[in-house]
């Protein structure tokens, strides 16, 4: 396995950098100004300056690079790797800004793999544009959705109409007003084989029978900017039979095939956000100075460094045996990796965001660092995409089934 960086690989971290040296992190102050000017009027809106970086974005070529083929930029997982992580040094702008924000990039890659034509022409093309956001409906409130067989929003074919029904919640982005379509998982056959029950279907958020309720919150942030958590109730919503992706009642293989990539993107974000929570630990440790020498100077905080370090290093590593394995023997060759991955890295992401917290002090959990952010995203990747334990006990039976 050859993990180094390629001539063109190393032009594109080198853009990637620039863009945000040069264009994100002057914005991220400007970013944040807009969110709370706007916060009574237009809560759920995405600030004008979003509008700005996504242009130059697209003026520098940093477009939609995490989808391979003639309509993103034609990387690999591996060669995207290093992209991505750059850009979960400011995950509230750079991932948007590129046009590489979950769960859009998600719905994308599924709308390109399943979708029709026609449904292809009428959703895929603009979010490919970054004209308009979408949401990915699958975790339930009633069930628990950490078994993917629970999911009971019942999709019921009626001649030549889809009819969705049930309730819905954690729809990321949907409260948005630039959020125009959701990817609905149901129950369309109770009766099938045990992951030959459910489908996958396309409902535009303006159909009647979609009701967007709330939005739930992460740990205090409501997420605005990034329009929310929404739970949704879909009350006998009627949409065309061609609307469904892939075959009827193989919904299940494309949520695993959807997760797959979605898994390893949260990853890579997520070594960036620990790398610049490290960087923010490191800096703020040589400017304090606690019993008569600097914080840096003591020794429990370079015990903090020194395993922040090895941590991250252990992390990027697996990132990047996944990414390989990905592209070299596919998703279902990888699923060990992604599995571990999908562990590993939330599990390093928030120890080292929280040591970095505990060298700021009570600067660390106020709103002056970007910390307190850092870790709330970091701590719901701890569940999103399923839970740890479910991954675990994943891994453990294939692991297993080799010694039966």
């Amino acid at each position: 396995m050859d993990f180094g960086f390629t001539p063109v690989m190393e032009q594109w971290r080198e853009r990637v950098q620039d863009f945000l040296d040069e264009v994100i992190y002057p914005a991220e102050a400007t970013f944040h100004e807009q969110v709370a000017a706007q916060a009574q009027s237009n809560p759920w809106g995405r600030p004008p300056v979003m509008a700005e970086l996504k242009a130059e974005a697209q003026r520098r070529g940093l477009w939609n690079l995490f989808l391979p083929g003639e309509r993103g930029a034609g990387l690999s997982n591996l060669e995207y790797a290093p992209l991505a992580e750059l850009s979960g040094r400011s995950p509230m702008l750079a991932p948007e800004a590129m046009n590489c924000a979950a769960p859009d990039t998600g719905n994308m890659e599924v709308l390109a793999h399943f979708a029709t034509p026609a449904v292809q022409q009428q959703w895929l093309e603009p979010l490919l544009r970054g004209e308009i956001r979408s949401a990915y409906s699958m975790t339930e409130p009633e069930v628990a959705s950490s078994d993917a067989n629970n999911i009971a929003t019942r999709i019921e074919v009626d001649a030549d109409e889809l009819v969705v029904t049930g309730r819905k919640w954690w729809s990321s982005g949907a409260m948005a007003p630039e959020c125009k379509v959701a990817i609905v998982m149901g129950l369309s056959d109770p009766d099938g084989e045990r992951h030959q029950r459910h489908s996958m279907v396309v409902v535009p958020l303006d159909t009647p029978g979609v009701d967007v309720r709330r939005s739930t919150h992460v740990l205090g942030y409501t997420d605005g900017p990034h329009g929310g958590h929404a739970e949704i109730v879909y009350d006998a919503v009627r949409v065309p039979r061609q609307n469904l992706l892939g075959e009827l009642h193989r919904g299940f293989a494309i949520g695993q095939a959807r997760l797959g990539p979605g898994r390893i993107h949260h990853c890579m974000r997520l070594i960036g956000m620990a790398e610049r929570a490290y960087d923010l630990m490191c800096e703020r440790v040589q400017q304090r100075v606690a019993f008569g020498k600097p914080l840096a100077a003591q020794g429990v905080v370079q015990e903090w460094v020194a395993e922040a370090r090895i941590r991250i290093e252990q992390a990027r590593l697996l990132v990047l045996k996944t990414a390989w394995l990905m592209d070299t023997v596919g998703n279902r060759g990888a699923a060990v990796e992604i599995s571990a991955i999908k562990v590993a890295v939330p599990e390093m992401a928030t120890w080292v965001i929280d040591r970095a917290m505990q060298a700021h002090g009570g600067m660390g959990v106020c709103q002056d660092t970007v910390l307190p952010e850092l870790y709330a995203q970091a701590r719901m990747l701890h569940l999103a995409d399923g839970p740890d334990e479910v991954h675990r006990m994943a891994l453990a039976r294939r692991e297993l089934k080799r010694y039966a």
